[in-house]
C-alpha cells in the first residue's frame, strides 16, 4: 500500500512539473546545475490504461541527463513526452528533445550552445527543429537569489499539419504549412527566496522571426511558486502562458496553464 501511495505522489509531481511550451526551454530550478559529479540523471515515467467505451491510455516521461567535463563544462540531455490515445485515436502527442552544451554557472559569460526537436499535435506541429546559439550572462548567483540572461539567434525549420489526428482545430480547407526562417532569441531566468518558507522561480523567452514578421515574437513566460510545509513536501502554484501571433495554422494566439499542486522530494 505504501509503494502505491509513493506511486501516486510521483505521479502528482510529474503532472505538476511539466511545461507545456512551443518554444526552447530554459533551465530548471532544482539546485542540480553545480553538483560536483562526472555524470547525473534523473527519469521519470507514469502510465495509465482506463477502460471506458474504449481503451483510454496515458503516457507520459521526463527525462534528464547531464555529463559534466572539466574547466566547468557540461552537455544537458533533456525529453518529455506526453501521449493520450482513445483506442486508436491520438488525443495528445506532443513533446521535445534537447541537448545543450554550456558553462556550469560558473562564469559570468560563456556561449550555451543547444539543438531541440519538438512537436505537438493539439496545434497541428507536426515537427520542429532547432539549432542554435546563446550569449548566456551570469548577472550573479547567490543562496537566496539568481538572475542569467541570455541573447542569441537559431535556425527554425518547421512542418505544420492540419490533418494530425490529434489537431483541435479542424477545417477541411486547411493544408499543411513548411516553415524555415531565423529567430532572434532573448530569454531570463529567476530565482528568489522570499523566506524560509516561500521560493519563486521562473522563466521567460522572446524570439522574434527574421522577416516582416518582426514585430510579431512568439513569447513564453514561466513560473512557479513553492510554498515549504516541511523537508519533503511543497505546495505549488504554476503558472505559464504561450503565445504568438506568427502562427501559419489559424489558431488561438493565446495558450496558458495553470496548476495548484503538491510536491515531494525524497
Amino acid at each position: 500500500m505504501k509503494s502505491v501511495f509513493k506511486i501516486a505522489l510521483i505521479n502528482i509531481l510529474f503532472s505538476i512539473s511539466i511545461i507545456h511550451s512551443q518554444v526552447l526551454n530554459i533551465d530548471r530550478e532544482n539546485g542540480q546545475d553545480s553538483v560536483k559529479r562526472k555524470s547525473q540523471a534523473a527519469f521519470m515515467f507514469s502510465f495509465s490504461s482506463d477502460k471506458q467505451k474504449k481503451n483510454i491510455i496515458d503516457i507520459a516521461n521526463t527525462s534528464e541527463f547531464a555529463l559534466f567535463f572539466k574547466k566547468q563544462l557540461t552537455t544537458i540531455f533533456l525529453s518529455q513526452v506526453e501521449l493520450s490515445m482513445n483506442g486508436p485515436q491520438v488525443i495528445e502527442n506532443n513533446g521535445f528533445f534537447q541537448l545543450r552544451f554550456r558553462d556550469n554557472d560558473s562564469r559570468k559569460f560563456y556561449p550555451d550552445f543547444f539543438a531541440q526537436y519538438q512537436w505537438n499535435g493539439i496545434l497541428g506541429l507536426e515537427k520542429r527543429g532547432l539549432i542554435g546559439v546563446n550569449g548566456r550572462f551570469n548577472f550573479f548567483e547567490k543562496r537566496e537569489s539568481d538572475f542569467y540572461a541570455s541573447v542569441g539567434v537559431f535556425s527554425e525549420n518547421e512542418r505544420w499539419n492540419p490533418s494530425l489526428s490529434s489537431f483541435a482545430f479542424f477545417d477541411s480547407s486547411l493544408v499543411s504549412v513548411s516553415r524555415n526562417l531565423f529567430r532572434l532569441n532573448l530569454s531570463s531566468k529567476f530565482a528568489l527566496k522570499i523566506n524560509k518558507k516561500i521560493d519563486i522561480a521562473g522563466s521567460t523567452f522572446v524570439q522574434f522571426p527574421f522577416n516582416s514578421n518582426f514585430k510579431n515574437p512568439r513569447w513564453f513566460f514561466d513560473t512557479n511558486i513553492f510554498f515549504k510545509i516541511d523537508d519533503h513536501w511543497n505546495f505549488v502554484i504554476h503558472y505559464d502562458h504561450n503565445f504568438d501571433r506568427y502562427r501559419p495554422l489559424p489558431i488561438d494566439d493565446y495558450y496558458y496553464n495553470f496548476t495548484f499542486g503538491a510536491q515531494i522530494k525524497f
